[in-house]
């Protein structure tokens, strides 16, 4: 299969491009970092680049929960543009087969169960409650707390930032193209992903990102909030295995599937601090009670979907996976 990959030059695209050649496929990369004119954006270069496709793994994206809605524009520019531009690309040459780089930001908050009211979704958390320290979200409807679950991808979305926010309009978009040409879309809503080649010294790194480049320079990661806030965090193989997957596999014409991609093991950040830190051998992590507003408290998703529908299952434990890490080398911005 001949696999255009748009951002296949980034931390994940690296590794899809990969894991798609190693299954002996053809991918194509295409990234504005290998050559400034292999814009998204540009219909004539999408068009360009689709020539003789069978099929797109859309990884181009702006990432991270950014600078408030300072940046809403590039977001909206760089993501829901440049996804819309490219399904229109499609659309006239023909190319049926989209796998899409979504996001478990898309949720929100995850799932959680009131002892008294079952399943319920708590709203945005307020400034006040933040700034005290409360960073627990209640019951909306008791004020009892919570406890958190694994959030399956049946559940009601509910995007909390910008990012999020095009996320899910990136879903939307791939959804119409595959009503309007009959093709197969499929949604990865991936987790906190790490590994090798991560960007590093950038507001859009994920939080592994920001421990890791702290380490590097001597530094103990700064964990925010409490250091109790539950993620999934799944290695960068397995997602690009997850990708070459969902590219081989024979979804349904017509629609957009979306599956949950993540190891499946929640881990605490604070958690996580530590035993990156440990596996790097650098400072202990130190818990600062700071905040970001647009960050949620917990959200760890059941991807079993992913596994029984396409057989995929992660091969990277979160030990063996985060000793890699700490040795492995970043890249620039």
């Amino acid at each position: 299969m001949r696999v255009l990959v748009t951002g296949g030059a980034g931390f994940i695209g690296f590794h899809v491009v990969t894991a798609l050649r190693e299954r002996g496929h053809e991918a194509i990369v295409f990234d504005m970092r290998r050559d400034p004119l292999a814009d998204v954006r540009d219909p004539a270069a999408v068009a360009r680049a689709l020539s003789g496709v069978d099929a797109v793994c859309h990884q181009a994206a702006m990432v991270g929960l950014g600078n408030g809605v300072a940046d809403a524009a590039d977001y909206v520019s760089h993501n829901d543009l440049g996804t819309a531009v490219l399904l229109a690309e499609m659309a006239r040459a023909g190319v049926r087969r989209l796998v899409l780089a979504g996001s478990m930001v898309v949720y929100g908050e995850g799932r959680y169960v009131c002892p008294r009211h079952g399943v319920v979704r708590p709203g945005p958390r307020a400034v006040g409650d933040l700034d005290a320290g409360r960073f627990e979200p209640v019951c909306p409807a008791c004020g009892d707390t919570l406890f958190p679950g694994l959030v399956g991808e049946d559940a009601t979305v509910d995007p909390r930032n910008v990012y999020a926010t095009t996320k899910l309009a990136q879903e939307h978009l791939a959804a119409a193209w595959a009503r309007c040409t009959g093709g197969s879309a499929v949604s990865l809503r991936y987790h906190n992903v790490y590994g090798p080649g991560m960007p590093r010294d950038t507001p859009y790194a994920g939080v592994a990102s920001f421990f890791r480049s702290a380490l590097a320079r001597g530094e103990a990661p700064r964990v925010f909030e409490d250091g109790r806030q539950r993620r999934d965090f799944v290695h960068v193989r397995d997602v690009a295995a997850a990708n070459a997957v969902a590219l081989e596999a024979e979804p349904a014409p017509g629609a957009l599937t979306a599956y949950n991609t993540g190891s499946g093991v929640p881990h605490t950040v604070g958690g996580m601090a530590r035993a990156l830190a440990a596996a790097y051998g650098g400072p202990e992590p130190v818990v600062t009670g700071e905040y970001r507003l647009g960050d949620v408290r917990h959200i760890t998703a059941d991807s079993s979907r992913l596994r029984e529908e396409l057989g995929w299952k992660p091969q990277v434990g979160f030990a063996e996976g985060m000793e890699e890490f700490a040795r492995a080398g970043m890249r620039g911005a």
